[in-house]
């Protein structure tokens, strides 16, 4: 057990943890004190002749100086002893604990990143340049694009992201707020030329994860990790709008005439089988008659049309036409005219 704390790594300090682990945003986390298990050790800072290396990168640190750089350093500490009271106040510098300062002695890099606390400097020879840790938001300008199935968008997105080494940010780009900006823009026309129009309304999450992990890849060698990325809106123009639009209504238009056919082929079934069950009991129809006029007088109508039976009526039509007399018979005629006897017979409306 002891051994094995002794294997976990102990830093005294959070930019020693910081230089020590991986800078990509897929990394694993290190593990501050004893307790866990301990990662593999980083490769050491190496030395190759004069010239210092930080991660793979190369500077002129410790590369003899020249004279001329002897002795205007001799002279710089000669003017901050004569002017001690007052340049302690211009060579003391203070840095917070969100921000980390690179130091350049001559042109040349002085040591890594400083901070968070005070550090010193020389006048006239030294300078310094600030980096914020802190998370910083921007929003990846509107860009109108062509999309996989040739479709004119508007896409927007939000970018997160933090400086992870101070000393990548500085020395090996010029701006890394600017670069990050515009590769972030480059980046979201590159991904939604490669889709198509279903794809980028229904996927922006996975097509968010592509660009966030295209991005952080891109600015690792820059010190910048790309924490997140949303996608704020997909915007269409109006006449695409409007074709959409119609598109839908007439799929639900077609969905719903499909509907009501199933519904009139179904009520149609139901009304076949209730005409057999009546018509199997005369005194059914009756009695469906007067639930009709039951519901029709719950209404208040003024008019109401009373539906009568045929039925009804059938021995009242037979005994009729047996008191009727029988229509003579026509006498032949020569093929001059016929009588139409028939049409001169009184029409009787049953």
């Amino acid at each position: 057990m002891e051994s094995q704390q002794q294997d976990v790594p102990v830093y005294a300090n959070y930019e020693d943890m910081r230089n020590s682990g991986p800078t990509s945003s897929t990394a694993y986390m290190i593990n501050m004190g004893p307790g866990g298990v301990p990662p593999e050790q980083p490769q050491p800072r190496k030395r190759s002749g004069t010239t210092q290396q930080y991660r793979g990168f190369k500077t002129s640190e410790n590369e003899p100086r020249g004279c001329m750089e002897w002795l205007v350093t001799l002279l710089s500490v000669l003017v901050f002893i004569i002017t001690s009271p007052i340049a302690i106040f211009i060579c003391f510098k203070v840095v917070a604990e969100y921000e980390r300062a690179i130091i350049f002695r001559l042109g040349r890099l002085s040591g890594g990143a400083r901070g968070p606390g005070m550090f010193f400097i020389l006048p006239c020879i030294d300078e310094y340049r600030k980096v914020d840790l802190r998370t910083v938001t921007f929003n990846v300008p509107q860009q109108e694009m062509l999309t996989k199935d040739s479709v004119t968008v508007t896409v927007d997105a939000v970018v997160y992201y933090r400086i992870s080494d101070p000393l990548y940010a500085v020395v090996q780009v010029e701006d890394y707020s600017l670069s990050t900006r515009l590769l972030a823009a480059t980046t979201l026309r590159n991904i939604v030329g490669t889709r198509n129009l279903s794809e980028l309304l229904t996927e922006r999450e996975i097509l968010a994860h592509h660009m966030q992990a295209t991005l952080d890849e891109a600015t690792e060698p820059w010190g910048v990790m790309v924490e997140r990325v949303e996608i704020k809106d997909v915007s269409l123009p109006v006449s695409m709008q409007r074709a959409m639009a119609a598109e839908a209504e007439a799929a639900r238009d077609a969905r719903a005439k499909v509907i009501a056919a199933e519904g009139e082929k179904k009520s149609a079934t139901a009304l076949k089988e209730a005409s057999d069950v009546i018509s199997s009991s005369p005194s059914a129809l009756q009695l469906r008659y007067l639930q009709t006029l039951s519901s029709i007088s719950a209404e208040k109508n003024s008019t109401i049309v009373f539906p009568l039976p045929m039925e009804l009526l059938t021995p009242y039509l037979a005994k009729y036409a047996q008191m009727m007399p029988s229509p003579p018979q026509l006498p032949e005629k020569s093929d001059a005219t016929l009588i139409n006897a028939a049409a001169a017979w009184p029409k009787t409306n049953l």
